[in-house]
């Protein structure tokens, strides 16, 4: 029985694949994806890689793009809606170990950054969320305030994400008073 072939754009599961243009004698570029887990053993890792690019046809320079650069480059304005307590204390100590975290780190702060807290009540009344949505705006990101309402976990009080509305409405104004924002 043949092996079935998975298609995915650029990718061919079955068979190496050739650069475009290329004749079947000329050398191929492969494109190696290593994955690292937690694992002692990752600490082999920089002799790998290293050993990795003298097979020939390895990738051999720098050309790929950072996905958290080329975001923070494409957009104009960026809103964090919600942003949870664990994610508020990243971004306020400057952890970033994930997609979400990396862009906020690399973002441009002349553009505008806007979060909206969202969390439970106990939560939002512990005293380090005050110090730490206090540091997000002494970066100059814009808060768009939490509100009080009955929770899903049951609470009632502050800690709810603002209306979508209400976000709506403050991303429009700020966009409006931003420099470099054109109207459509």
């Amino acid at each position: 029985m043949e092996p079935t072939s998975i298609r995915l754009p650029g990718l061919e599961a079955t068979r190496p694949h050739l650069e475009p243009g290329a004749s079947p004698s000329a050398e191929r570029r492969f494109h190696v994806l290593v994955g690292v887990t937690g694992s002692v053993a990752a600490l082999k890792l920089p002799l790998l890689v290293s050993r990795l690019l003298d097979v020939p046809g390895m990738w051999k320079q720098r050309s790929d793009p950072v996905l958290h650069i080329d975001l923070r480059r494409w957009a104009d304005l960026l809103l964090v809606a919600p942003l949870d307590a664990n994610t508020l204390g990243k971004v306020a100590s400057g952890i970033c170990d994930n997609l979400l975290t990396c862009v906020i780190r690399a973002w441009d702060r002349r553009k505008p950054l806007l979060f909206c807290p969202a969390m439970n009540t106990a939560m939002w009344e512990h005293p380090v969320t005050s110090q730490q949505v206090g540091q997000l705006q002494a970066f100059g990101y814009i808060e768009i305030p939490c509100v009080a309402k009955k929770l899903v976990c049951g609470d009632q009080g502050l800690g709810a994400m603002a209306e979508v509305g209400t976000i709506v409405d403050r991303v429009k104004e700020v966009l409006s008073q931003h420099a470099d924002f054109q109207q459509s």
